[in-house]
């Protein structure tokens, strides 16, 4: 598989003015905010994390963030990533990633994202996972995506479950997290189930919200 047909794509929030989520590819020259970041909210992520030595949450060296980003790198040229840097009124405020791309007869992937904890409850990661997902099915051609959470990680699982993804059920010590193999909850969404755009659902699901009072 050659490049990602959409791929490089920076995609901004529509129709607003102040604030807006952005997707952008991830850059080298990102290293320092990220360690920054990372190494601050080292306690907020390692619950919910891969165990992998390239990418401790305790260290301050860049390396570890140039090293990812030449392979993210790599991956997209090939067509097996869409690796981008979720920001906030133009800050660093996450990543979102879809991985593990397939084509063939499959054409699915991988959905991992974290938010900076400064950044969490503002509805930021809802709505770039809603951007991305628009994104895979309506450019790219992917066909279901799927997210792997930790059933205690209750926080992410909001996330998917208010944008509509189907729990298709436990994956037993699917992945190593934290320095232990534990269970994860798959869920998973197909291109036929918003065929609307996914963006749009959401953003009607918060206009309804707001004007019940919910």
């Amino acid at each position: 598989m050659g490049r990602i047909r959409g791929w490089p794509a920076t995609i901004t929030e529509p129709d607003l003015l102040e604030a807006p989520v952005v997707l952008r590819p991830v850059r080298v020259s990102d290293a320092r905010t990220w360690r920054e970041i990372r190494v601050r909210n080292a306690s907020w992520l390692r619950p919910w994390e891969p165990s992998n030595p390239e990418t401790p949450l305790h260290r301050s060296s860049i390396g570890p963030y140039v090293g990812m980003v030449r392979t993210m790198r790599h991956e997209a040229r090939q067509g097996q990533a869409l690796p981008w840097v979720v920001t906030y009124g133009g800050q660093f405020a996450g990543q979102l990633t879809v991985g593990s791309i397939v084509w063939g007869s499959s054409r699915s992937g991988q959905i991992g994202y974290w938010i900076d904890e400064a950044y969490a409850g503002r509805g930021i990661t809802p709505t770039a996972l809603a951007m991305a997902v628009d994104h895979c099915f309506r450019v790219v051609g992917i066909h279901r995506l799927e997210a792997s959470i930790r059933p205690e990680n209750t926080a992410s699982r909001r996330v998917v479950e208010k944008l509509g993804f189907r729990e298709e059920g436990t994956r037993v010590r699917q992945l190593h997290i934290n320095g232990a193999w534990r269970d994860h909850i798959c869920y998973a969404i197909t291109a036929e189930e918003v065929p609307t755009g996914m963006l749009p659902r959401w953003r009607s699901s918060l206009s309804h919200s707001s004007r019940s009072g919910a």
